[in-house]
This record gives C-alpha cells, sequence and structure tokens, in this order.
C-alpha cells in the first residue's frame, strides 16, 4: 500500500475497517479485480485516518472513490 508506511490502528479500529472491506468487496461484481481490492483498501485506510469510524461510510466513500477513478 501506498502512502501508509508507519499506519497504526488498535484492534477494535481494524474490526471496522475490516468490515467496510467486507461490505465494499461485496457489493462489486464478480470476479473482483486485484486493483479494485487495492483501491478499496487504500480509501478506507485514508479515511480512518482521517477519523471516519462508520464501517457503512468507510464503504460507501471507498465505493465512491472506485467509481470516479480513472480507469488503467
Amino acid at each position: 500500500m501506498k502512502d501508509f508506511p508507519h499506519a497504526s490502528f488498535p484492534p477494535d479500529i481494524i474490526r471496522v475497517m475490516t468490515e467496510a472491506m467486507e461490505s465494499a468487496v461485496s457489493a462489486l461484481p464478480h470476479p473482483v479485480a486485484s486493483a479494485h481490492i487495492q483501491s478499496l483498501a487504500e480509501t478506507i485506510l485514508r479515511t480512518t485516518k482521517e477519523g471516519e469510524r462508520d464501517p457503512a461510510t468507510l464503504a460507501r466513500m471507498a465505493l465512491l472513490e472506485l467509481m470516479v477513478s480513472p480507469r488503467a
């Protein structure tokens, strides 16, 4: 992951991020590309680092960012 070399979160926040990630991934059509997984994870990490703690909001933000990101 880029830009997260020293990120550290307590176990309860990791559970929130895991819930958000599972929710976001389950919303994608199969097969899910690894690039999409990485994008979702980076958004969830960044948004959590900025202070968001609601898993539904984290998942929604990650999915929205994935939708507006430029395609390679």
